[in-house]
């Protein structure tokens, strides 16, 4: 089945908008035939909603192949039927209620660089390697890490926002700030609170500040005044980990956009919107993929 066969779109207001995965410019929905699905355009009355039908399922399965800490390890993801699905492509962004999907590569209080392999078939999460040798933070990150699926940071496009700097190639990444210590591969339903455009090496590496909504804290923050109220510090303590991880490894610390501080909540929102939108290209193969798995 073709890559973009995973964005199927429902008709009308419906309460299927709360397994909604695609926000486009460019209105388009895919019917079944004999040999699969295929893309049709349609037209929209207003409001520019896709959504997903069946896909996003809470009996998601993980299996884990290998063992942590070695570069075998893998940790793939399974529908009900115990078939391979991808944690990127085949989890729904949006829930509806601006609330979003979040899968996490990283639990906190953890080292391990682990993330989706975005070029192996069903992108599992695996710890990253560099010269053949697994990646580690130099220290534990204080939060629960991961991305937010059905996006990606277009490395073909320039924000004039930031500094003009291109994607990073990757989905866009989420820290979670709520108190709870999550498990690899945990999809977790999150509202988002503020964005940090983060600069590495010249690349855009959109960091998606959010919380859980089964935190014990989660209805007190809506946005970014909010996290300064509620989790004070937080924000900061979060750009300074991104800007600095790299310093004990004698590379030079990350910069960030948009002033050097985290934007609101609107603003993420449109980071999501933007980086969806590149993503359905990409799945449309509108874009070309080069070395990116679509299955």
């Amino acid at each position: 089945m073709a890559a973009a066969a995973r964005v199927i779109a429902i008709a009308g207001n419906s309460t299927a908008a709360a397994s909604s995965c695609l926000l486009i410019k460019t209105p388009f929905a895919l019917q079944r035939c004999s040999n699969g699905l295929r893309f049709n355009n349609v037209r929209r009355s207003s409001k520019r909603l896709f959504s997903c039908n069946a896909i996003y399922n809470p009996q998601v399965q993980i299996k884990q192949e290998g063992q942590p800490e070695t570069l075998d390890y893998r940790v793939f993801f399974e529908d009900t039927s115990g078939k391979k699905i991808s944690p990127w492509h085949d989890v729904p962004l949006h829930l509806g209620d601006g609330v979003f999907s979040f899968i996490v590569e990283i639990p906190k209080e953890s080292s391990a660089k682990m993330e989706v392999a975005t070029d192996e078939l069903y992108t599992p999460i695996k710890q990253d390697t560099k010269k053949g040798k697994l990646r580690y933070y130099p220290y534990n990150i204080n939060w629960n890490y991961g991305l937010l699926p059905q996006t990606w940071e277009d490395p073909s496009l320039a924000n004039s926002e930031v500094e003009g700097a291109f994607g990073d190639n990757d989905p866009v990444d989420v820290v979670e700030i709520g108190e709870s210590r999550r498990k690899i591969g945990d999809i977790l339903k999150v509202k988002p609170l503020a964005a940090l455009a983060m600069i590495d090496e010249g690349e855009l590496d959109w960091k998606i500040v959010a919380i859980s909504l089964d935190d014990p804290r989660a209805s007190l923050v809506n946005d970014i005044d909010d996290v300064e109220k509620h989790f004070p510090g937080t924000l900061t303590a979060v750009r300074d980990w991104f800007r600095d991880y790299k310093i004990p490894d004698g590379k030079p610390a990350n910069k960030f956009g948009l002033g050097n501080k985290a934007a609101n909540k609107d603003y993420a929102l449109k980071v999501i919107t933007e980086t969806n939108e590149s993503w359905a290209k990409l799945v449309k193969r509108s874009i070309p993929a080069r070395e990116l798995s679509l299955l």
